[in-house]
């Protein structure tokens, strides 16, 4: 048989949580292979992220409170009780003593924060862009580890599956060499990570990066492996109101920022006695009203120092010629998906030698609505625990699948347009609100725009094509679950039923 790559443990994804996947599995000397369509650090969502990460500050029973508050009671406590007590000594461990992240620091100890829902202050930071202070290093130091290789540029397109165990993955690119392929190259390992990240390009409006196409949760769903709590999308509600938007922290709300309506009322309060500090989707759906009601809602920013506290973001105003001082204009835009392949307290998926982490798995924690800055928790504490229990596995090579190499040029404009039906379904039908009939026609369109994709796949390796695939499983999966999902929990709210103002 043709010799093929091969690893111990074959981590797909490059962000925190396959950081921390790679960093366990080297620490226990298995021969690590990260293959990252991202060319780092960009493109990846943990760069992305600003607010922070969430710590327990020797009371982790008071963030698992916080935690099942936010989830909107769908939240899983024995799956939190795995967060909250790793949390302490992940965060020591990798990202003070590891890395030496520069948390931003008030007196003699770090400079916690306070965001929406969260009881008390407990969010480290580097200003308002935590994400990239703690991925680039950790990327680097991962350059330097022995035992680890990190193919950039390279697609997983399919999962190498054999008698209902995950060999593998098929990849668009040698991951020794980097060269292309028109009929994929197979890249055996004893144990596959799957940390592909999210789902924001099935939106037209996202936090994500560019390429957040559902990779993982799909060729996991295509592959056999069970997807839970999909129709859990969680939308920002403070995002610049522009079709190029840009976050705006939870933290700037945290440090005092209000809501405004265009009549520069301030409306949180009427919707919630934690008013700007409510969970994410009461105020997403407040943002929406309000936004639907008077034309615009605002940011003031003007009962802090703006400049001086989140010059990070000051500066990204600037470059966009954002008056902040006038208030800055919001609207809630597609951030977080809390569902996904369904893993258990080690990452384990429901297939053989399968494992998730970070924004693709469902480990259980979120439940219906993501509490703030627990998102790069969960990813270290999921990807160091999944790292260390994918070990020990030697790589079983089998018959790989192989693309027919067939004309593998697209039609002219092909993913591009279908990506654009895509995206306006998903807004119309699967947004911040839905309906029983809105779901139905969002899931006979979605399947035969999956019917039309699927006549190109496995005839090629173009990346968009497959991305588009991906793209459009996961789109089905989530309009699914919310159709099957009558009641209105966190960010899945029913249309139907009556408006109340905590759902």
């Amino acid at each position: 048989m043709t010799e093929y790559p091969t690893a111990d443990v074959l981590v797909v994804g490059s962000g925190i949580a396959g950081c921390a996947a790679a960093l366990a599995a080297a620490r226990d000397g298995a021969d690590v292979l990260v293959a990252t369509k991202a060319e780092r650090p960009e493109q990846t969502s943990s760069d992305w992220a600003q607010g922070g990460i969430a710590t327990t500050r020797g009371d982790p029973e008071s963030l698992k409170a916080d935690i099942l508050d936010a989830s909107d009671g769908e939240a899983d406590p024995e799956a939190v009780d795995v967060l909250v007590e790793d949390a302490a000594d992940a965060v020591e461990d990798v990202l003070v003593d590891t890395l030496d992240v520069p948390f931003d620091e008030a007196g003699d100890g770090f400079d916690f924060a306070r965001e929406a829902a969260h009881s008390e202050e407990r969010i480290l930071h580097v200003d308002a862009s935590t994400g990239q202070h703690v991925l680039r290093p950790f990327l680097s130091f991962l350059d330097e580890r022995d035992g680890v290789r990190i193919a950039e540029d390279t697609a997983a397109l399919d999962l190498i599956t054999d008698e209902g165990r995950v060999c593998g993955a098929l990849l668009d690119r040698d991951p020794e060499t980097g060269e292309s392929s028109t009929t994929g190259v197979p890249a055996f390992a004893g144990s596959t990570v799957l940390a592909t990240g999210g789902i924001g390009s099935l939106y037209r409006r996202s936090t994500n990066p560019a390429g957040a196409t559902g990779d993982g949760v799909a060729m996991a769903a295509l592959a056999g492996a069970d997807v839970e709590d999909a129709e859990y999308v969680q939308f920002h509600p403070t995002a610049y109101d522009d079709a190029d938007p840009f976050l705006l922290s939870e933290a700037v709300r945290g440090e005092g920022a209000l809501l405004r309506n265009a009549d520069g009322e301030r409306f949180m309060p009427d919707y919630h006695e934690a008013a700007e500090l409510a969970p994410r989707d009461v105020v997403a759906r407040a943002v929406a009203r309000e936004r639907a009601a008077t034309g615009e809602v605002t940011l003031d920013v003007s009962p802090l120092d703006f400049a001086g506290d989140f010059p990070d973001l000051a500066a990204t105003c600037e470059s966009r010629g954002v008056d902040w001082e006038s208030g800055i204009p919001v609207a809630p835009c597609e951030h977080f998906l809390c569902g996904g392949v369904d893993v258990d307290s080690e990452g384990r998926a429901s297939l053989d030698r399968l494992f998730a982490v970070g924004e693709c798995a469902r480990t259980g924690v979120h439940g219906a609505n993501r509490l703030a800055s627990t998102s790069l928790l969960e990813g270290l504490v999921w990807g160091l625990r999944a790292g260390e229990a994918a070990t020990g596995r030697d790589p079983a090579v089998v018959e790989p699948p192989e693309l027919l190499d067939r004309d593998p040029d697209l039609p002219a404009g092909f993913a591009e347009e279908k990506f654009h039906r895509l995206r306006r379904v998903m807004d119309e039908y699967v947004g911040l609100r839905r309906s029983e009939s809105d779901l139905k026609r969002a899931q006979s369109v979605l399947r035969r725009l999956k019917g039309e994709v699927d006549a190109y796949v496995r005839t090629r390796t173009a990346r968009d094509l497959y991305e588009l695939r991906n793209a459009a499983v996961t789109g089905l999966l989530v309009a699914r679950a919310a159709g099957e999902n009558e009641q209105s929990a966190g960010c899945h709210y029913r249309a139907e039923e009556p408006v109340d103002a905590g759902h």
